[in-house]
């Protein structure tokens, strides 16, 4: 019974309040289904509509193959987002993105807190094969001629008391009480 007396007082609360009946309303629309794409074009019409809807030219749409689940949705290209200009004027450039500018399907993928995919590389994959090779060669050459040339560590033996002078083979303590 308490249960429903407080939620009773929750509902008497957001009537009292218009801002959160104004924000309950306005938010009311935004399904999951809305945002939905549409199922895959297959005429040149369906094709233009499709590239109109999500902002790009006809020459441009280009949609992922029918046996995916994306639908309409455009197949954008497979760039990280680290590798957009980073001088470019963006509408949002925390996020290197223009307002409506389409989302690849997989932003997960190429989003700026994940690896992504590899840019150019500086030096060619042969090069640092052989500068790996060169490194792991050079120090197993340097172990195999140093094998037989021990290191260690020069010490003298330890000196105890009965080592010198006049306890020599003898006790060097005593339970006896100092004078």
């Amino acid at each position: 019974m308490s249960a429903l007396i407080k939620s009773l007082n929750i509902v008497n609360r957001i009537n009292k309040n218009p801002a959160a009946v104004y924000t309950l309303v306005r938010n009311a629309g935004g399904w999951n289904k809305d945002f939905k794409p549409a199922p895959y074009p297959e005429t040149e019409e369906e094709r233009r509509a499709a590239a109109k809807k999500y902002g790009l030219l006809p020459e441009e749409y280009k949609p992922y193959p029918p046996d995916l689940p994306y639908g309409d949705y455009p197949h954008l290209e497979d760039k990280p987002i680290e590798q957009k200009d980073v001088y470019y004027p963006y509408d949002h450039p925390e996020y290197r993105r223009n307002f409506q500018e389409p989302v690849h399907a997989e932003i997960d993928f190429y989003d700026e807190t994940r690896a992504g995919l590899p840019g150019p590389l500086r030096v060619p994959i042969w090069e640092m094969w052989l500068w790996f090779l060169g490194c792991i060669g050079g120090t197993l050459a340097l172990y195999w001629w140093l094998e037989d040339k021990k290191m260690f560590r020069p010490a003298m033996p330890k000196q105890l008391p009965r080592d010198s002078g006049k306890n020599y083979g003898g006790k060097h303590y005593t339970f006896e009480p100092a004078r």
